[in-house]
């Protein structure tokens, strides 16, 4: 990478963090496009160049930290070494959350997006989970009917309820309700199996 390469990633890092930071800490719609390439040190016309608005980089930033979420979460199962794919989808959920219960601010930036609208535009720039989430359904012992469709279910599921439960403890705490939101997602899977 030469070194004109290597400045404009560095300016639309530097965009994007500015930007995680002042929507988490002031909000979207406190947060001008000013605000961000002042904190920054860009000119205006750089932000203009990556972004279209204060809501395109909102969104390219919510594909992003969901991307950087999923990726985490394949690593630590890869270092698990967990077996079967229900088992493995557990552990991935459950690493999630406690991410996002760890870290409220990501959980109200991500907001009710960790769904799978989310998922497929972070999936459409770096495939990685998305083909390692094909390898882990190929791999079991079973065979499933629309593997899309119930990674869909049990993602848009986990996202909202488990906002809920974070945020506001309905319908209980995160920890009360893991029981009962692992237990709906083994049956989602199983009713999965052909």
């Amino acid at each position: 990478m030469g070194k004109v390469d290597e400045n404009k990633k560095k300016k639309k890092e530097a965009l994007f963090n500015t930007a995680y930071e002042l929507f988490t800490t002031k909000g979207i719609n406190a947060t001008a496009i000013s605000d961000i390439v002042e904190k920054a040190g860009v000119a205006k016309g750089t932000f203009y160049l990556y972004f279209k608005d204060k809501y395109d980089i909102k969104n390219k930033l919510t594909a992003f930290k969901t991307h950087e979420l999923f990726e985490k979460a394949a690593k630590a199962l890869r270092k698990a070494d967990i077996s079967g794919l229900e088992e493995q989808l557990i552990f991935i959920i459950n690493y999630i959350i406690d991410a996002l219960a760890s870290n409220k601010a990501l959980l109200y930036f991500i907001s009710k997006n960790l769904v799978m609208g989310a998922l497929r535009s972070a999936l459409l720039t770096e495939p990685d989970f998305y083909e390692e989430f094909l390898n882990l359904v190929n791999e079991d012992s079973y065979k499933y009917e629309c593997p899309d469709v119930m990674l869909f279910t049990i993602v848009e599921l986990t996202g909202s309820t488990a906002y809920n439960s974070i945020l506001y403890n309905e319908p209980l705490s995160i920890e009360e309700y893991k029981p009962y939101l692992y237990r709906t997602v083994r049956l989602i899977i199983a009713s999965h199996r052909q």
